[in-house]
């Protein structure tokens, strides 16, 4: 049986829109996912209870899906079943993303309930390398592509984020805790009149793959376009594409163009 820690944004109702059964959804309170129903409502400091009660139902594959960021955690709240993680959830909450998604990994995997990504359950989320749009990115776009591409990875080694904006050679903004959407956001008021430049996403190098894989959408496109930007750019394997059908219309309504760039060597 499976269940899925599902969280905000709109990959749990696509991925669940594409499993033959329907999963036990849990949701961390405060994160619940839109257009989906949940199944259990947890806090962190019951996560030793949740864990109980997913093996007590017979679930034994689990994929995390959605957005959450790190709640404040209440001593009081703590039930019996999760004081024995106490140590383990506080030295997660002190690390970066990924640790912090490792160390729930592997709670979950201690409990004898396998982990798998969502790509690995829907793989048709992960799109093909090319560029499926009318509008192809130029020889410039192709330099600030790996100029991007350079950028991530210098981002990833402190664990920070996932995207970053490119002009010219140029980083217009880079990706933090509030995430893809709230970075295009920030450059709505950017002061070169000229625009241009492109959004590249990619996965942090050495990531545990199988929880926060990165994802773009229509919403992605339009705020890109609203943010100046001429394309997006993601990596082959790496970046889930949402709604594909309608993040392409998008991408031709908005005449940006998305590339689907193989990672470098």
């Amino acid at each position: 049986m499976l269940a899925l820690i599902a969280g905000t944004g709109a990959l749990p109702a696509e991925l669940v829109a594409q499993l033959d059964a329907p999963p036990l959804v849990c949701a961390l309170q405060g994160f619940e996912p839109a257009g989906v129903a949940v199944d259990i409502s947890f806090r962190i400091e019951t996560l030793g209870t949740l864990v109980a009660e997913l093996t007590a139902r017979g679930v034994t594959e689990l994929c995390m899906a959605g957005g959450v960021r790190r709640p404040p955690i209440d001593p009081a709240a703590i039930d019996a079943a999760t004081l024995p993680l106490v140590p383990v959830l506080q030295k997660a909450l002190m690390q970066g993303d990924d640790g912090a998604l490792r160390a729930l990994i592997g709670i979950v995997e201690r409990a004898g309930i396998a982990v798998r990504a969502a790509h690995e359950i829907a793989p048709d989320l992960l799109p093909p390398p090319g560029v499926p749009t009318r509008s192809q990115p130029s020889e410039a776009d192709r330099a600030d592509a790996a100029r991007g591409a350079r950028i991530v990875a210098a981002m990833a080694a402190a664990d920070v984020g996932q995207a970053c904006a490119v002009a010219r050679g140029q980083a217009l903004a880079i990706e933090g805790v509030y995430g893809t959407d709230w970075m295009l956001a920030s450059l709505l008021a950017r002061p070169d009149p000229q625009g241009g430049g492109l959004l590249y996403k990619a996965p942090k190098a050495g990531q545990d793959r199988r929880a926060d894989l990165p994802a773009i959408g229509p919403g992605t496109v339009r705020g890109a376009k609203a943010a100046g930007l001429g394309g997006i750019v993601i990596e082959a394997g790496g970046v889930m594409v949402l709604q594909r059908d309608a993040t392409l219309a998008a991408c031709k309504t908005a005449g940006l163009f998305l590339w689907v760039r193989e990672p470098e060597a």
